[in-house]
């Protein structure tokens, strides 16, 4: 589903003509199985934003071959890759990133407005999935008028709507308690097995990457494999 072969990325630091290269990513290589969980786990600047920014086509890096669901995607105009994420891509932030002027259900629906699917399918497809992540009593409701783990469900239901093969997740329960980190991952465990989607999991916390089928443990701009999935 996703393979990376040494993939290198740095910043450039300094005034103009005293540039200095910073490395951030050094010769990553990465593979993500179609159906899998997948946990990139690391600290705070070790590099795993980079990483995600650079598989959603965000950034180029310096080298690497990419290739996502059998395209070779390095060498992809800004266009084109923005045609390829709406088709492979869903997307899980920590900050939920929500429209604040729409209820539950347009947030979920926005996705299939910006594809052109007709409003009745639309209609459909969100009023199925605001079930299937237990959302339906409040699909009338607001961002504010709702709690932390309701709005990542949101976003989550947003991400999937239209049914891409890869969900990438950046430190997806990072703004929750607990308890309600647990209801999340529990759900991201369901809807993998249940629908077979492909989630890659960025995170710094331990317990949220033990529920990945692979692990993969960025330390300085080095990834290393490792780890096994617990039950959640």
């Amino acid at each position: 589903m996703i393979a990376v072969n040494h993939l290198v990325h740095s910043f450039k630091v300094g005034k103009k003509g005293g540039e200095r290269n910073i490395p951030v990513l050094k010769g990553v290589t990465l593979e993500v199985r179609k159906g899998e969980v997948t946990a990139i786990l690391g600290k705070s600047g070790s590099g795993k934003s980079t990483l995600l920014h650079v598989l959603a086509g965000f950034m180029k890096p310096d080298s690497a071959t990419v290739r996502i669901a059998g395209q070779e995607t390095t060498g992809l105009s800004a266009a084109e890759y923005a045609e390829f994420r709406l088709e492979h891509f869903g997307f899980i932030f920590q900050n939920f990133q929500l429209m604040p002027g729409l209820t539950a259900f347009d947030n979920i629906a926005l996705p299939l407005k910006i594809k052109g699917v007709p409003r009745g399918q639309r209609e459909l497809n969100v009023l199925q999935l605001l079930k299937e992540v237990g959302l339906q009593e409040v699909a009338d409701h607001y961002p504010n008028e709702l709690s932390g783990g309701q709005q990542q469900r949101v976003s989550i239901a947003r991400a999937l709507i239209t049914e891409p093969p890869i969900i990438l997740a950046d430190e997806p329960t990072g703004s929750l308690d607990s308890e309600t980190e647990q209801d999340v991952l529990q759900l991201i465990r369901s809807l993998n097995e249940n629908r077979g989607t492909t989630f890659v999991i960025i995170t710094h916390d331990e317990e949220v990457a033990a529920i990945a089928d692979r692990q993969y443990r960025l330390h300085d701009g080095e990834l290393v494999k490792g780890g096994k999935r617990h039950a959640v």
